[in-house]
């Protein structure tokens, strides 16, 4: 006799949009049950670079973009938040720069790109040199220019864990998830000897909406895979750079994030135009060879000399888009009682959470206060990439 849960809102998807959602439903007096078949954050969320964008990467041509727009505010929510005044209280979230950089290496393109960002980025945008550069820049042979961005990156395996505090009693690991119905209408989820009922079933599931949309009989809404091929180099002369590497196309050249190994060393986790495309196609020995080359190039004075290389395939689950492109926003699709939907980007994650309250208070739905839960089986945290595969 399977045991049966009744909760307010059923999430399936345990990454930072999981997470986030069911922190706010939970302050504002809902009762939740999140439900991961893997890891937290470990599908897509802690694969991320971990950067809060105000915009300024979707504006590099002078223009504000649908992207910019939506996701401008969200620096300052992600701040609030961080500081403990916010949505929600993630004080004790490791933060790992207070600011991300755009940072131009010196060529008439990519001067041109960092200057027409400065000026079309909502937000404070200023010039920085000498001792203001990232520690990474701060060479004599550095000839660019480096703007200051009104961003920020956080550590993302300390902000799953703090969002997995916040989650109470009600993560659950579950490995099989059915839909549960009653006169032909959806009402819960079966997960694996466990019936839960809800008013609402949310699936934040990132790539793995689609196998449970097919469980569910369904075909919409569609997802596309944007796929990456990112590289992580660790060494002991590596200094933090947090940074969008400009060059005259409509993407940074290589973005760089800097994430503290639990050696003590940092790792350097490139993405940008390096991790698209071209880079997607080639083996992982080749794109290390055109990391290599690409950082030589960029940063001489820096030694990888006793560097440790390794890549990582990365598929971004997302809305279906036109010609695969990179949805503005966060993205929420409804049918009766199941809401489906992608954050498209970490900083998105209120944004999500955004649409998924809104729908609620438009259909009346409020908390029920249903029995409390028993104890049920936690899914284990996402591990960083780099700890894997970097000896």
């Amino acid at each position: 006799m399977p045991s049966v849960i009744s909760t307010d809102v059923l999430i399936v998807g345990a990454g930072v949009a999981g997470l986030w959602l069911n922190a706010r439903l939970r302050r504002q007096g809902f009762s939740t049950v999140l439900v991961e078949s893997a890891s937290l954050g470990g599908a897509q969320s802690v694969k991320s670079q971990g950067i809060i964008h105000g915009g300024a990467k979707y504006a590099l041509h002078g223009a504000l973009t649908g992207a910019s727009e939506a996701i401008a505010d969200m620096p300052r929510r992600w701040r609030e938040a961080l500081a403990g005044n916010g949505e929600l209280d993630l004080s004790g979230v490791r933060l790992l720069s207070e600011a991300h950089y755009l940072w131009s290496p010196g060529t008439l393109a990519g001067n041109l790109t960092s200057f027409f960002a400065s000026k079309a980025v909502r937000g404070r945008v200023d010039q920085v040199k000498g001792e203001q550069l990232p520690p990474a820049l701060q060479d004599k042979r550095f000839k660019g220019k480096v703007y200051r961005l009104a961003e920020l990156v956080v550590d993302v395996p300390s902000l799953i864990g703090r969002l997995a505090e916040l989650a109470g009693d009600g993560l659950l690991a579950g490995q099989k998830i059915e839909p549960l119905q009653e006169n032909g209408e959806l009402v819960g989820l079966r997960v694996d000897e466990r019936e839960i009922r809800a008013q609402r079933i949310v699936l934040s599931a990132g790539a793995g909406n689609a196998d449970l949309l097919t469980a569910l009989g369904l075909s919409q809404p569609a997802m596309q895979r944007r796929p990456l091929h990112m590289i992580m180099v660790k060494g002991p002369s590596l200094k933090p750079l947090y940074a969008h590497c400009l060059g005259g196309g409509p993407k940074p050249r290589i973005t760089v994030t800097t994430h503290p190994a639990a050696d003590g060393q940092w790792v350097w986790y490139l993405g940008g135009d390096i991790a698209e495309a071209e880079g997607v196609a080639r083996e992982p020995a080749a794109q290390i060879a055109a990391a290599q080359k690409e950082l030589g190039n960029l940063l001489p004075w820096v030694d990888l000399s006793q560097a440790q290389w390794a890549t990582l395939r990365v598929e971004r689950a997302e809305p279906l888009q036109s010609g695969l492109t990179r949805p503005d926003n966060a993205f929420l699709a409804e049918q009766d009682r199941l809401l489906v939907g992608w954050p498209t980007k970490l900083a998105l994650a209120p944004d999500f959470s955004d649409r998924v309250l809104a729908s609620l208070q438009r259909d009346g739905i409020q908390p029920n206060h249903p029995a409390p839960l028993p104890p049920l089986p936690k899914p284990p945290m996402g591990q960083p990439a780099w700890e894997q595969l970097l000896p």
